[in-house]
């Protein structure tokens, strides 16, 4: 483990820190959950500020954080409560627009540090496009230091008026422990059959159903997918608005697309499958694109946001909202054996460099550190 401080800024007891979480997003979730043991193991205190449902589902104070029940933004005491919880931190790391903007008002007043993190860009089209902005700005500005999981979230926090943005990427905590318990070749034939693949190569993309997907685009790539002998299947793995719509798609147009629903076996499911697909208008710091090299499965990805600086060269990019471009690198990929497997090569050399749990947490409190400790006169 990295010996780190966990020093207090006054000398008397361990540093106190508030982690603040807004309705559940699970990259962040998981990423508080990961920071709270690590941060625990080093002495210090922790205090998850977050709705009782995430720590259900997280158990941060099976981490051995304090849970303290904050209602999701539309509560109207959710701010009050945050206040009374940050009473007495020596400093607060709010993770999320939303998370941080409460911090922000929780803290009005007071000399305590802020931390932000920026997991993700929030969406937003029209008149809550400007508010997200305004939000954004009036955050940055009250923060100490915000660090952003990717470069392209750097540069938005500085444009936006940070005083001090930092690169800060987050690891993803147990991607290898599954693929290593199960044998993935055991596992394969039996996930392909549930799926409809037998004999055919399957094809997976995982995430909400949302518009930022680009799961419009990927149907429309699919079509000429038809010409192929055997018809490649699509498993998307996920749900959200755009269902209903998808759905109509895929039956209407007779297009070799499954909605599989939400899953809690992404791992297995990836294991299983030739290739992943993330054909999204942004992603940051993707969840498909790590656990994809995590398995070494050959990816087709955006070149978006992010996911250029993930990837490096370990995976085959291609225009946002392309379906010809897509279409093409999929076809081409599934002729070419000994392309998939350099792609399966580099993606192994290139996870290699993403930080670790560990890593992680160190460079968090070096800057609570940094934050807290007493300044020479």
């Amino acid at each position: 483990m990295t010996p780190v401080s966990s020093h207090s800024p006054h000398g008397q007891s361990p540093l106190r820190t508030v982690q603040v979480l807004g309705g559940g997003n699970a990259g962040s979730s998981t990423h508080v959950r990961s920071l709270t043991s690590g941060l625990v193991a080093r002495g210090v205190r922790v205090t998850v500020c977050a709705p009782t449902e995430a720590d259900h589902t997280y158990d941060f104070s099976g981490a051995g954080a304090e849970h303290v029940h904050v209602p999701r933004s539309s509560d109207p005491t959710s701010v009050a409560v945050l206040r009374a919880a940050c009473a007495d931190a020596d400093l607060v790391h709010a993770h999320g627009l939303h998370a941080s903007f409460r911090a922000v008002l929780a803290l009005s007043g007071r000399r305590t540090p802020l931390v932000v993190t920026w997991h993700d860009r929030a969406y937003a089209e029209g008149a809550r496009a400007h508010l997200v902005r305004l939000l954004e700005r009036r955050v940055v500005k009250a923060a100490s230091v915000v660090l952003g999981t990717t470069s392209a979230l750097v540069d938005r926090a500085r444009n936006t008026g940070a005083r001090d943005a930092r690169l800060a990427a987050v690891a993803l905590p147990g991607s290898r422990s599954t693929v290593e318990r199960e044998d993935p070749d055991r596992l394969r034939p039996k996930v392909r059959a549930e799926l409809g693949a037998t004999g055919r190569p399957l094809l997976m993309a995982v995430g909400s159903l949302d518009r930022h997907r680009g799961y419009e685009t990927l149907l429309d790539a699919t079509r000429a997918w038809r010409r192929l002998d055997p018809v490649p299947l699509v498993a998307i793995a996920g749900e959200g608005p755009l269902r209903t719509d998808l759905q109509r798609r895929i039956e209407d147009e007779g297009l070799p697309v499954r909605l599989i629903g939400r899953r809690d076996d992404v791992t297995e499911l990836l294991a299983a499958a030739d290739l992943a697909l993330l054909p999204s208008s942004w992603e940051s710091r993707s969840v498909l694109a790590q656990e994809a090299f995590h398995a070494r499965v050959p990816l087709v990805a955006t070149a978006v946001g992010g996911i250029p600086e993930l990837v490096g060269d370990a995976a085959e990019l291609v225009p946002y909202g392309d379906p010809e471009a897509l279409s093409d690198a999929v076809v081409r990929l599934l002729g070419d054996p000994e392309r998939r497997e350099v792609l399966r090569e580099r993606g192994v050399r290139q996870a290699a460099t993403w930080p670790t749990e560990d890593e992680t947490v160190a460079q968090v409190l070096s800057v609570y550190d940094e934050l807290t400790q007493p300044r020479p006169l």
